[in-house]
Parts: C-alpha cells; sequence; structure tokens
C-alpha cells in the first residue's frame, strides 16, 4: 500500500493548523478590502494567506519556514507582474521590485550586523512585504518599513516594564513585520 508523503509545507503547518485556520479567514478578507479589490488583490491575498500561518508559527516558535515564505514569495511576484501586465502599471511594479529588494536588502544588513536579533526568516519575509507595499506608494514602503521597529520596540518595553521579558528576551519579528505592512496598507487604502 503507498504512502501518503507530506510536503514540508505541511509539515510546517500541521501543529498549527486549527490557529492558522482561524487566522486565514480575516487576513483574507482584509486583503480584499485592502487592495480595492483590484489589480493587486491576488498578489495581496496570498501574502496574508500565508503571513496569517506565519505570524501564528512565528509567534509560537520563533521560526519563520522557507517551507512557507519562499513559494509565498516567488507566487506573489508573479502575480504582481500579472497585475501590471493586465493594468498596463509597470511603474507600480517596478516600484514594486525595488521595494522588495530594497527593504529585503536593509532588512539582511542588520542580519549581517546582529545574526541572534533578526533572522533569516525575516529577511526572506522581508522582500514580499517590501514589493507588495511598493506596489501601493513610496510612502507605504516606508511605514511598512518603519512601523515594525515602533510596534516592536513598544511591546518590547511594556513587557520589560511588567517584567514579563529581560533585555535578552528573544521576541518574534514576523508578526510585527506583517502588522507594519499591514498598518501601511491600510493607511493608503483609506487614503491618508
Amino acid at each position: 500500500m503507498p504512502t501518503l508523503s507530506l510536503g514540508r509545507t505541511t509539515t510546517e503547518l500541521l501543529p498549527h493548523r486549527r490557529a492558522v485556520a482561524v487566522a486565514v479567514g480575516p487576513a483574507v478578507a482584509w486583503a480584499v478590502w485592502a487592495s480595492g479589490p483590484g489589480a493587486l488583490t491576488p498578489a495581496l491575498v496570498v501574502l496574508a494567506a500565508a503571513g496569517a500561518a506565519l505570524w501564528v508559527i512565528d509567534a509560537r516558535t520563533h521560526r519563520l519556514p522557507d517551507a512557507i515564505t519562499a513559494p509565498a514569495t516567488t507566487l506573489t511576484a508573479a502575480l504582481l507582474l500579472l497585475a501590471a501586465a493586465a493594468t498596463g502599471d509597470w511603474a507600480a511594479a517596478g516600484r514594486a521590485a525595488l521595494g522588495g529588494a530594497g527593504l529585503l536588502a536593509a532588512y539582511l544588513l542588520l542580519h549581517l550586523m546582529n545574526r541572534r536579533g533578526l533572522g533569516l526568516g525575516d529577511v526572506k519575509l522581508a522582500a514580499s512585504l517590501g514589493a507588495v507595499a511598493a506596489w501601493s506608494g513610496w510612502d507605504a514602503l516606508m511605514l511598512a518599513a518603519a512601523a515594525p521597529f515602533l510596534l516592536g520596540g513598544l511591546v518590547a518595553l511594556a513587557l520589560i516594564a511588567a517584567r514579563r521579558a529581560g533585555r535578552d528576551t528573544a521576541i518574534p519579528f514576523g508578526p510585527f513585520m506583517l502588522a507594519g505592512t499591514g498598518l501601511a496598507l491600510t493607511l493608503a487604502r483609506l487614503g491618508a
């Protein structure tokens, strides 16, 4: 009798399937709202669904698995190119490429400066987050780049003040990256 082989993505998600299932619905609904809906919708839906899974996994394990970040990044990039082809908005596609590459480079530099402080999973996630934020504009990219550090810093200070963490306590950064990009895209949608 043949055995069923589970892919890496499935094995990464399996222990967290219930929490991910709860998180994906609202994330996808937000993505449809935040994108208009429009040409950006498919890319943002893919990234929101992957982001919901990554949020749960990183919060629980302090890992952003390649089995999720790699396909999400590849599919998001392909869908952004299709969006540009469908709309003729090659300026947005160029901005997305520059934003993704720029945020990836910035996170890689931070990782190289302090390998314990920022993991390679964060670096890989930065590419797709930078691309979708930059598609919406340079202001959205700047907020998506800065907000995670502000949000993460505020939570870290609150945890230290409550004596639930110390200066050396590791805090997963992926959820703050996702929240910062979500905030940037929400404000872009609202025209703020």
